[in-house]
């Protein structure tokens, strides 16, 4: 057996743990496999998992890489999908999601692009992508996964099991976002207590940079964007750690709050 043909086999078990641990609702004690050494590795389990996922991508997360990983990596981003069984509305009660009792968790206030339009093949710039974009909307990332230690084991890892994504809430528009993207400010408490605060100039070359790099990411991996598609630009105030039964609500000030609450439970799929 070829060496390529043992890496695919490797990242298909991974993905397969990580998928029907998510669909059951079960945490994984230890790494499923040989954890990723590098970013393409840990996209080749990312894109295996996708393709055993029973539901369509109704969008994209990025995640920010640090210095020094993000020299080793070589790359400040990463991403993964967002399904549409696990996107949310936010209304007027709290919206309770899903998290895996002995897994991963969080709650990140994010600036979410809907595309207008799609963007495919490579060079994009934020400039050039921002007459692709329809709307901008506040949301809260839901970040999970059944693997505990996901965020603690470096990018690799965290992108491979669908970039530590697990879903997606969806507030309020934001008017005039063109004139006021640089300037939108929130906060995020968690039952009642503030842990974190800052706004679209706390995520790297802001929102539209990040749409830029991912439109270049997935063509490179033979992907494009598609119109309606939910592009989450990154955690704004950090990424914030919550256990089954805690409540969130993440403040935009004029453009609105979104409250919502986790519960012990597997992630929505159709299948």
């Amino acid at each position: 057996m070829s060496d390529g043909a043992q890496t695919r086999s490797g990242a298909a078990a991974s993905a397969r743990v990580f998928v029907d641990a998510r669909r059951a609702g079960r945490a994984v004690r230890d790494y499923p496999g040989a954890p990723p050494p590098t970013l393409a590795d840990a996209y080749a389990i990312q894109d295996e998992a996708i393709a055993l996922w029973p539901d369509r991508i109704a969008g994209w997360k990025l995640g920010r890489i640090h210095s020094p990983l993000l020299e080793q990596f070589g790359a400040g981003r990463l991403a993964g999908p967002i399904f549409a069984g696990n996107v949310w509305r936010a209304g007027a009660e709290p919206t309770v999601f899903p998290v895996i009792a002995g897994g991963f968790a969080a709650v990140e206030a994010e600036y979410v692009l809907e595309l207008g339009q799609a963007l495919a093949g490579p060079g994009w710039t934020s400039s050039s992508v921002a007459d692709h974009v329809a709307r901008v909307l506040v949301g809260v990332e839901i970040a999970g996964s059944p693997f505990a230690g996901i965020n603690d084991s470096g990018p690799a890892v965290t992108a491979s099991d669908f970039g530590n994504n697990a879903g997606l809430i969806l507030g309020a528009e934001i008017r005039d976002w063109r004139t006021r993207l640089d300037g939108l400010t929130c906060r995020v408490q968690i039952d009642g207590v503030v842990v974190g605060a800052g706004g679209a100039s706390d995520i790297p070359g802001g929102p539209l940079d990040a749409l830029a790099f991912l439109a270049n990411h997935l063509a490179a991996r033979g992907r494009s964007l598609e119109a309606g598609q939910l592009i989450s630009t990154g955690a704004a105030t950090g990424v914030h750690r919550i256990e089954p039964g805690q409540s969130a609500v993440a403040d935009f000030g004029p453009d609105g709050a979104i409250a919502c609450r986790s519960a012990s439970g597997a992630a929505a799929s159709p299948g």
